[in-house]
């Protein structure tokens, strides 16, 4: 089992949080008769963040899809602040962001306009100037997205993400198309969403840089856990 790491996110408050957040429970979803996510358990406190690698395959998207609420579970169970998701998905999923491998954009609109559909459709007040700024995208822009670069499309998802003001944060190769800065952007971000107490989870190929973010890791072979431990620990991160 995989766990988050002791004592919390140190920069969140007093620098221990409570937990956990977040518990994953032998969870396990087949697609036919192959088990693409078998017996997969760990826990996140507030404020943690993990890292998820392996090879393509190897069960990482279906996972974060489980999680996201976006695939059924066929066996074991996912508990948010100790209630269960899929019972409570109805409720629960307005607290998850999920940044998917395809960005949830509108493709003739732009990222100002997305915005403003998100806001309406969730009934929230939104500073979207400011959102945008905060993942270095021009407010006064009105190209649509399908006419943005790959790294400033994937900009516009993130500030989409944040809009959504999320306690549990998916994110599904989440520095593809990003340039160095556009990856320091995204660091910056997800250290700012862990020091307010939201849990992570990042599944990437990029242990190196996720492991600037993250405290803990799991690595998967074929749908199952074969290496947990801190994120700093990880084979694939660099001394």
């Amino acid at each position: 089992m995989a766990s988050g790491g002791a004592g919390g996110y140190p920069g969140g408050p007093g620098g221990v949080l409570p937990g956990p957040h977040l518990v994953v429970d032998r969870l396990a979803r087949r697609f036919g008769p192959r088990w693409a996510v078998a017996g997969v358990s760990f826990t996140l406190a507030p404020g943690d963040a993990l890292m998820i690698t392996g090879a393509n395959g190897s069960g990482k998207s279906t996972l974060l899809r489980c999680l996201a609420t976006a695939l059924t579970v066929h066996q074991g169970r996912i508990l948010l602040d100790g209630q269960e998701l899929w019972a409570n998905r109805d409720d629960l999923r307005a607290r998850i962001g999920w940044l998917a491998h395809q960005l949830q954009l509108y493709e003739d609109l732009s990222p100002t306009q997305n915005l403003e559909i998100l806001g309406r459709l969730s009934g929230a007040s939104l500073d979207i100037a400011a959102l945008l700024r905060r993942v270095g995208l021009d407010p006064d822009r009105r190209d649509p997205v399908r006419a943005l670069s790959a790294g400033m499309r994937r900009r516009a998802a993130i500030a989409r993400l944040l809009a959504r003001d999320p306690d549990l944060v998916l994110l599904d190769e989440p520095f593809t198309a990003l340039d160095p800065s556009g990856r320091a952007l995204l660091l910056e971000v997800l250290h700012d969403l862990r020091a307010r107490g939201a849990s992570l989870i990042l599944a990437t190929h990029l242990p190196g840089t996720a492991a600037k973010v993250c405290n803990t890791a799991i690595h998967l072979d074929l749908g199952r856990i074969a290496w947990s431990g801190a994120a700093h620990e990880h084979p694939g991160v660099e001394e």
